[in-house]
């Protein structure tokens, strides 16, 4: 047992896509050990080292994997994040000695994570497309809610004897409303009601001062993009974590009339 040394590995999954829809972005951010990571562009990495471990578990352990003494064996694995002091440790059987592989940067594995969240854009509730709109006249605007369309969404992702878990929220609301005016929503919006009367909405709404029959098509063409901040957090007691940022974004046309008075 001596004579199989000490191995240095990390098992890691090629680098997946940014989980984002054709419209959307993604940036990132991370901390090690709760402190900033630095500037743009450093990858903080988990590294593994793996030991045989001594004395071999009792043949029948959860450790061996339904596997028996004799047919490969059961390592004990250490993982690190970069500089810290903090590890993960955990008992894993492998067939064969481990062999040196890239380390893991937690950060890819949580876009990984979004990835499987399938994240889409805004589910617009109003204005709607066959909506009948007043020039003057407050338009409320406001989100249906679901974990894809505005969260909570949550998914894991593993690689090299890691897990991440991310937690995506959308943060923000951005409303181009296709008359040169833009509104930032930091809710879903409030659901209007006649009781309302014509008044503005509380914190999510938009006037109309012109009608859009000189625009394209004759409408107003808008234009929603939701921000969502994801968190994620290394599983398994270690205090790294870290913050991507996504935006995913729905299009509708709105047609506002002018008001005629009659005398």
């Amino acid at each position: 047992m001596d004579s199989c040394g000490f191995y240095v590995c990390l098992e890691a999954e090629a680098p997946g896509s940014s989980g984002s829809s054709d419209s959307g972005k993604t940036e990132q951010t991370g901390t090690d050990s709760g402190s900033s990571s630095g500037s743009a562009g450093k990858q903080s990495r988990w590294t593994c080292t793996y030991a045989p471990t001594d004395p071999q578990p009792p043949a029948g352990s959860l450790d061996w994997e339904g596997h028996e003494p004799g047919d490969g064996m059961v390592y004990t694995q250490t993982c690190s994040f970069d500089d810290s002091p903090n590890t993960v440790t955990r008992q894993v059987w492998a067939a064969d000695p481990p062999e040196a592989q890239p380390p893991v940067d937690p950060a890819e594995l949580a876009r990984q994570a979004v990835e499987k969240m399938k994240l889409d854009g805004p589910e617009i509730a109003s204005p709607r497309a066959a909506g009948t709109y007043a020039v003057g006249v407050p338009m409320w605007l406001w989100l249906d809610q679901s974990p894809t369309t505005y969260g909570p969404n949550s998914a894991s992702a593993s690689a090299g004897g890691i897990t991440v878990t991310a937690t995506a929220r959308v943060s923000r609301v951005d409303w181009q409303m296709g008359d040169g005016q833009a509104v930032t929503c930091t809710s879903p919006g409030t659901p209007y009601t006649a009781a309302r009367g014509k008044g503005m909405s509380p914190d999510c709404g938009h006037l109309y001062k012109r009608s859009s029959k000189n625009e394209a098509g004759g409408a107003y063409h808008v234009t929603t993009t939701s921000t969502w901040t994801v968190d994620w957090q290394v599983a398994g007691g270690a205090a790294q974590s870290g913050q991507l940022t996504e935006t995913r974004s729905t299009e509708l046309d709105v047609v506002i009339g002018q008001v005629k008075v009659l005398n």
